[in-house]
């Protein structure tokens, strides 16, 4: 069995917008509360992994602003952006 901290490979080739999308709809399907509980438990851990690629994603793009910040008179920056 892989480390629980491994993003499946399918996953991990998604776009952050793919991945919040199923992420979504799995919530929605565990909120009903209708699946079998082996589907909900694979489901959640799915939504686990989804929710860690969702956040890394995120860390990445801040990096990029980050490093990519313009001042007010059109200088480059390369300190951080404000963004917390």
């Amino acid at each position: 069995m892989s480390n629980s901290s491994e993003v499946p490979s399918d996953i991990a080739a998604m776009s952050f917008e793919d991945a919040l999308a199923e992420l979504e709809r799995i919530v929605r399907e565990l909120e009903t509360g209708t699946a079998r509980l082996e589907d909900s438990i694979a489901a959640y851990e799915r939504g686990s992994h989804l929710k860690a690629h969702c956040e890394r994603k995120l860390r990445e793009a801040q990096a990029k602003v980050e490093k990519i910040s313009k001042a007010a008179d059109g200088t480059v920056d390369a300190g951080p952006a404000g963004l917390d």
